[in-house]
């Protein structure tokens, strides 16, 4: 396993990261998410990355109590903030900010975490707010660094000002959706983000499963997919047309000839951009994270990358 600088902290994290969403608290059963990410610290994984909204708070429950006894050294673990809890509790306020955070760290039975990340943009609270809130609780010990996932560039490019100017907390970390299949990130937030120390821990990376190229055009998903199931494949339908699906077949001779699964190519592809810092996957069977971390330092022609992207263009939906 490779480790990479996340943006201007003092983090190194895993160039592959183990995430939680739909999977553990959820999904998966507590025995075999535990061995999963028990797994993962076998493999070098370091990063941990959840939210309070994943399962309203099962995931982190589930990684609390499967945590302890590691050495809190030993793993970075980030967490977010601003999806629905229930009884009015959402978003970013100040009030938000400092409600969350204690309630995460009470479920994860720790004192802090590492990077703590605003889920979405509020677009109900002045930015203002929510960074001087943010910047409180890194002070007072509650978080190290702060990111957030999916903002728009004008949005980012307003919490960076506010770093300089404000004396808030800077941002080093930035959560997008990117893949072979979803490549929107490189127009606008990735020059941004490089040129401001702000790395990309990127999810869905293999498009939730589309990219191993187990799911055959016009045929049943396996079984044991996420596509066929109920708890876990509701966000996955929009990669399963036929069009995406022979795209990705195509790409397996292509990953053969750089030695790699579809699944390692992939994920490949994704850290090929120096950009990102670590690209998340979610695991229910500890052999998925075997092959996953096979994709670390491995080393590609770039012209293997560029035929792969000319036979997703059309077919990708993103």
């Amino acid at each position: 396993m490779l480790y990479r600088q996340l943006g201007s902290s003092d983090l190194k994290v895993s160039e592959i990261s183990l995430g939680s969403w739909l999977t553990y608290g959820v999904g998966v059963e507590a025995d075999k998410a535990k061995a999963c990410l028990d797994r993962a610290f076998d493999l070098g994984i370091n990063l941990i990355d959840t939210a309070n909204v994943y399962g309203r708070g099962a995931a982190e429950t589930f990684l609390g109590g499967a945590l302890q006894g590691r050495p809190r050294d030993s793993y970075v673990l980030a967490t977010k903030l601003f999806g629905d809890m229930g009884n009015g509790d959402q978003g970013l306020s100040r009030a938000q900010v400092f409600k969350q955070i204690d309630a995460s760290l009470n479920r994860l039975k720790t004192d802090f975490v590492d990077l703590y990340q605003c889920h979405r943009y509020d677009v109900n609270t002045p930015l203002e707010e929510t960074m001087q809130a943010l910047s409180e609780i890194v002070r007072a010990g509650k978080a190290r660094f702060i990111g957030f996932s999916e903002w728009a560039p004008e949005q980012i490019e307003a919490a960076l000002k506010m770093a300089k100017d404000a004396g808030v907390e800077k941002f080093v970390s930035s959560q997008p959706q990117y893949s072979l299949l979803y490549r929107r990130p490189e127009k606008k937030v990735i020059p941004i983000c490089a040129a401001n120390g702000v790395s990309q821990i990127v999810w869905s990376p293999l498009a939730q499963g589309v990219l191993t190229g187990k799911y055959a055009p016009d045929s049943p998903p396996p079984a044991d997919s996420r596509a066929s199931s109920d708890q876990m494949g509701g966000f996955i339908q929009r990669l399963m047309e036929t069009p995406t699906l022979e795209a990705v077949q195509a790409l397996k001779p292509i990953a053969a000839e750089a030695g790699l699964t579809l699944g390692q190519f992939a994920l490949a592809w994704v850290l090929r951009e120096p950009n990102v810092a670590s690209a998340i996957v979610g695991a229910s069977r500890p052999e998925q994270l075997d092959e996953n971390c096979g994709a670390s330092g491995a080393k590609v022609d770039p012209a293997l990358f560029a035929r792969a992207e000319a036979i997703v263009a059309e077919a990708s939906p993103g």
